[in-house]
């Protein structure tokens, strides 16, 4: 299956969910905004203030590791409001000024912490090809799994296809990397791994060049929903 492009970022795709609806809306990379009953989460927002104008105020900032293309101070110090919670890896806990600090739960893999009325956890995020392991190595970055309104998400972050990934199960929606050289997956490695975990939708993310029509034909025959959204707007490329 194949869906697609948004017409615009602010569109976003919306989720029937317990309470009403979650709304995704990528944003860059692997920056992107969900809505959703309880709250508005932010997953690693990089890029400036300017890309989030428009979307309400974060409740919620997840941050999986401390490269640049997922954490960036300024503009956390840019979108942060006095409600806004955080959930960073330790690495990035401690780049974070003290007053940010404060407002944040670091979470190692396997860790857990309580938001929007449920729970979220830290997952592995590393790399398994020997010429890779540094980017990352394994136990330092996060992906996170978590509950939205009933809904199940998984945010790998940077990672190959672990044993971790590989186990999950009742993934409703699942953001899944690919990006080479230095490190995370092929194309066809990121769908080999998406038929394993048979989340109910899927966004490829964190591509940049990668052709993701290779990952798109690798689905084709599976009852999974690919949602190919343009991560890239031409200021980014």
């Amino acid at each position: 299956p194949y869906a697609a492009m948004a017409e615009s970022h602010a569109m976003g795709d919306a989720f029937k969910s317990a309470n009403g609806e979650i709304t995704i809306h990528p944003v860059s990379h692997a920056s992107f905004v969900m809505t959703t009953p309880a709250g508005t989460i932010y997953n690693d927002p990089v890029g400036g203030a300017s890309l989030y104008e428009g979307f309400p105020a974060p409740d919620l900032i997840l941050i999986t590791h401390h490269h640049g293309d997922h954490f960036d101070p300024e503009t956390l110090a840019a979108i942060v409001t006095d409600d806004t919670a955080l959930i960073t890896n330790p690495t990035v806990f401690e780049a974070l000024p003290e007053e940010l600090k404060a407002r944040t739960q670091s979470l190692s893999n396997g860790d857990s912490a309580e938001a929007f009325g449920t729970t979220i956890q830290a997952l592995p995020a590393y790399n398994l090809t020997e010429d890779r392991l540094q980017y990352p190595p394994q136990g330092r970055d996060n992906g996170y799994v978590f509950s939205a309104d009933g809904l199940r998400v998984y945010i790998a972050g940077d990672t190959e296809d672990i044993p971790e990934m590989r186990a999950l199960s009742d993934i409703d929606i699942a953001f899944v990397p690919m990006n080479l050289p230095n490190g995370r997956m092929p194309p066809t490695a990121a769908a080999d791994c998406v038929k394993i975990i048979r989340p109910d939708v899927v966004y490829p993310y964190h591509y940049r060049e990668q052709p993701i029509d290779v990952f798109v034909e690798e689905l084709r025959d599976e009852p999974i929903d690919v949602r190919v959204r343009d991560w890239y707007p031409p200021v980014d490329r």
